[in-house]
């Protein structure tokens, strides 16, 4: 095992779910991406980020989904835009990255353990 992350760090990081509310291309990307935009909830409200989604998803496959976000990053300068949150995925090579999915009954904002 390369690093131990202890109890007191992991709890530091906040998982939240929530929805895909709109995708678009971001051609200044050096890597095909998308800029998406997630709400999550009233206490975080809507943040945006760019992945490198386009080898599994078009744009309307993503929208609505309840996704897992980590929110309490820095933001990050990515090209034009600022990363404001990280979207969690698997991430596959040959197939592209699948995004973490919960179902949509799930309540947008909810935390993830």
């Amino acid at each position: 095992m390369d690093f131990v992350l202890t109890w007191e760090e992991f709890e530091k990081t906040h998982m939240r779910v929530g929805r895909v509310v709109e995708v678009k291309p971001f051609p200044e990307a050096r890597n095909p991406a998308y800029i998406i935009q997630v709400d999550f909830g009233e206490h975080y409200g809507i943040k945006k980020t760019s992945a490198q989604l386009t080898q599994r998803y078009t744009p309307d496959e993503l929208l609505g989904k309840h996704i897992i976000g980590v929110v309490n990053f820095a933001p990050k300068q990515i090209g034009p835009i600022q990363s404001e949150f990280l979207i969690l995925g698997a991430v596959n090579g040959t197939l592209g990255t699948a995004v973490l999915e919960v179902p949509s009954d799930v309540p947008i904002g909810s935390p993830v353990a």
